[in-house]
């Protein structure tokens, strides 16, 4: 397999640290439209398996030209999914294999956005799913760690614990603390403020798709492995539209373990306007608000040696058991901050993101996993995934709870 990855951020560097340590690939181009960030990462990994170069994640012709020109078979799109159809569309002309960790961007109801759907995640993606299937190609998306090990832990619950499901939850928290800042999301802060201040939204078998407001229906969901209870909010994210495609329940949603000072700054932003990605004059200069804000903050790449604690992520099921009784799990992965910049040289949130594309490109060059159109990783087997993440050193559990 030939594997071009685009983005050298956080995540793109952690799978190409990722990659570097498996065997089932020939070659593997990192592409980022900063040059010397993605040479930074082909230098780091060490590896003659890989190349750098110079790109424009939003230039579509460049991207088709360059995956032609190095033969590529599958395109790992690392970037923040404002970028999601340019690569996207690229990977169908070059007639490759895609992968992406976040589905293309929502756009609220006009009128009612905090009850109805307007354009929802992964839409744009959905829409041209037949194109991909009459070419005989697969767009696996949302295979990062919230789309995508939460995602095959539903796939897992449904197949092999539960007879009947009634509630999937999506459910992360976490106890990061990071040294010397105030305010430093450990993860990329445009898709943090794109996902935390969309209207959420909720599935319901009888009811389809609706939205709720922001940070809505407060719950406090006690985590393992001494994370403890964390109080979790409503966020908007892609699990809430790809688990009901492939996974027979009554109600899934996804709430995020933010904190209450996290949700006030993202409140002031909105209120100030800082969130949006419209771009406003500055003297001379137009500039949207939300880029000067990511600008403004530390990347959260480099946070890493000043980030301490533990972050989990996992999906909390409830239903009736294989053996008829009712149940109630949540299946989840931890990540130790301290730990994973030990063994990995990356922080624990990107660590957790980029190990799920590297186990899902291992899947597909065996032919364990296979398939044609947009499709989320619910459509496949859980199983193979789940023993390869192990392989790679990244345990999971369940954590069986008293049915409710």
């Amino acid at each position: 397999m030939r594997i071009l990855i685009i983005g050298a951020g956080g995540v793109g560097n952690a799978i190409a640290v990722g990659l570097s340590r498996r065997d089932f690939f020939e070659h593997a181009v990192v592409a980022d439209v900063t040059l010397a960030r993605a040479e930074a990462t082909r230098d780091r990994v060490a590896d003659q398996r890989f190349a750098a170069v110079a790109i424009d994640a939003s230039d579509q012709a460049a991207i088709v030209t360059l995956a032609r020109a190095e033969r590529i078979d599958a395109i790992v799109n690392a970037c923040d999914p404002r970028f999601n159809m340019a690569i996207f569309d690229a990977a169908f002309e070059a007639g490759c294999t895609y992968l992406d960790m976040a589905m293309s961007l929502s756009k609220p109801h006009p009128d009612e956005p905090h009850t109805k759907t307007g354009v929802m995640l992964g839409d744009e993606q959905f829409a041209r799913s037949a194109d991909w299937e009459t070419k005989g190609l697969l767009a696996l998306a949302g295979i990062g760690v919230e789309p995508g090990i939460s995602d095959v832990f539903a796939r897992y619950a449904s197949d092999h614990l539960f007879s009947e499901i009634r509630d999937i939850g999506v459910r992360d928290g976490a106890s990061l603390a990071v040294d010397g800042y105030g305010f430093a999301p450990t993860f990329s802060i445009w898709t943090t403020i794109e996902e935390c201040l969309n209207p959420p939204v909720i599935w319901e078998k009888d009811r389809g798709w609706f939205t709720t407001a922001p940070f809505s229906e407060p719950e406090m969901f006690y985590f393992p492995a001494g994370i403890g209870p964390v109080e979790c909010v409503n966020v908007e994210h892609e699990e809430v539209l790809l688990i009901p495609r492939w996974v027979d329940c009554q109600r899934v949603t996804f709430k995020y373990g933010l904190g209450d000072e996290f949700i006030e700054v993202l409140r002031m932003l909105h209120l100030l306007g800082l969130d949006s990605t419209t771009p406003v004059k500055v003297r001379d200069i137009e500039v949207s608000p939300r880029d000067v804000v990511a600008a403004t903050l530390p990347d959260p790449a480099t946070l890493g040696d000043k980030m301490h604690g533990l972050t989990c992520a996992g999906t909390w099921v409830t239903g009736t058991g294989k053996d008829g009784a009712l149940r109630e799990v949540y299946l989840y992965h931890v990540s130790d901050n301290d730990e994973c910049m030990a063994k990995n040289g990356c922080q624990a949130v990107v660590w957790q993101t980029a190990m799920n594309p590297v186990v899902a490109l291992e899947l597909i060059a065996s032919g364990t996993w296979s398939g044609a159109g947009v499709l989320g990783p619910e459509a496949f087997d859980s199983v193979p995934f789940l023993d390869l993440l192990r392989d790679n050193g990244e345990p999971w559990g369940i954590d069986e709870r008293t049915p409710s």
